[in-house]
């Protein structure tokens, strides 16, 4: 079996998550907790990025959004569906 070389973007996004995650184990009491250190994130860098809030909203809906869906998408379509925990 041959190990793939990560992108740099992959391992930036898992360096993010690690960070987002904080050592806290994924239980239905720790998800609630992940989710907020998540939407806190996301609107922080959307902030830092278009300094106005109605440009922000509006990239998240129109690009952030669909984005996220797409690679959610791919993640199924390469690794098929898993059960929900």
């Amino acid at each position: 079996m041959t190990q793939r070389k990560m992108s740099s973007e992959t391992e930036r996004s898992l360096r993010a998550s690690q960070a987002i995650f904080d050592g806290r184990p994924v239980t239905k009491d720790s998800m609630a907790q992940i989710m907020v250190t998540l939407e806190s994130t996301v609107a922080t860098v959307l902030l830092a990025l278009f300094r106005d809030q109605r440009f922000a909203a509006a990239m998240l809906r129109e690009a952030l959004a669909p984005a996220v869906e797409e690679r959610l998408a791919l993640h199924e379509a390469r690794h098929g569906r898993r059960d929900p925990r």
